[in-house]
C-alpha cells in the first residue's frame, strides 16, 4: 500500500519507501496540519540532496540542521525545537537500532513489545506511539499478536481517528471531521 499522508506524490513516495521519513513525519505531526508534517521529511531530504539517513542527521551540526529546517518554507512552525527532536530521534536510532528505523518494529514478539519500543523513541508519548503502531498495522502490515490492543482505540477497524486511517483525500476529510467533533465536544 502506498502511504498518502502528505497528499503530495513526491512526499508520499518518500514516506512509502523510507521508514525513517515516516517516523520523522510522525514526530513532526503536532501543532501543524498533518499534510505539512508528513511533507516535512521530503523537504528535509530535498534540502540535504538525498533520502534521510539517521547517522547523518544525528551527526549534523545542530545550528546548521536548525537552519535547514527554518529555511523558507519552514518544515515546522517551531523549526529549531523540531530540529533538535529529529536529531535526538536519529541519535537514538543509531545507538539502539544501528540507524535503521525498520529495526524498531522488526522481530517483536507482540504488540505490547512494539508499543514499548515506540514509547522509548524520543518525542513519542503514549498517543503518538499508539497512533504510529496503528499506522504500522493498518497500512504497512506490521501486525504482531496483540497489535490492535496495544494501539488502543487507534487500532480499531472502521474508525477515522488518526493518520493511521488516512489512505486518500476522503479518509483525510473523515479524520478531520472526527477531530473537529472531538474538540467541540471537549469544549462543552
Amino acid at each position: 500500500m502506498r502511504i498518502q499522508l502528505a497528499q503530495r506524490q513526491d512526499a508520499d513516495e518518500l514516506l512509502s519507501r523510507s521508514s525513517l521519513a515516516l517516523l520523522v513525519g510522525m514526530l513532526l505531526d503536532q501543532q501543524i496540519p498533518m499534510e505539512w508534517a508528513f511533507a516535512g521529511p521530503y523537504t528535509i531530504a530535498d534540502r540535504l540532496g538525498h533520502d534521510l539517513d539517521a547517522r547523518e542527521i544525528a551527526s549534523y551540526d545542530p545550528s546548521e540542521f536548525a537552519a535547514l529546517l527554518a529555511a523558507k518554507p519552514a518544515v515546522h512552525r517551531y523549526p529549531s525545537s523540531m530540529a533538535g527532536r529529529i536529531q535526538q530521534l536519529a541519535a537514538y536510532l543509531v545507538e539502539h537500532y544501528d540507524g535503521s528505523a525498520d529495526r524498531v518494529w522488526e522481530d517483536v514478539d507482540d504488540g505490547a513489545e512494539l508499543l514499548r519500543r515506540l514509547l522509548a523513541l524520543p518525542g513519542f508519548g503514549k498517543q503518538k506511539a499508539q497512533i504510529f503502531l496503528a499506522l504500522l498495522g493498518k497500512q504497512l502490515g506490521v501486525r504482531p499478536p496483540g497489535w490492535r490492543e496495544a494501539a488502543g482505540k487507534y487500532g480499531a477497524q472502521g474508525v477515522h481517528l488518526s493518520v493511521a486511517d488516512v489512505v486518500d483525500p476522503v479518509s483525510l476529510d473523515l479524520v478531520r471531521t472526527t477531530k473537529q467533533e472531538a474538540k467541540r465536544a471537549a469544549k462543552k
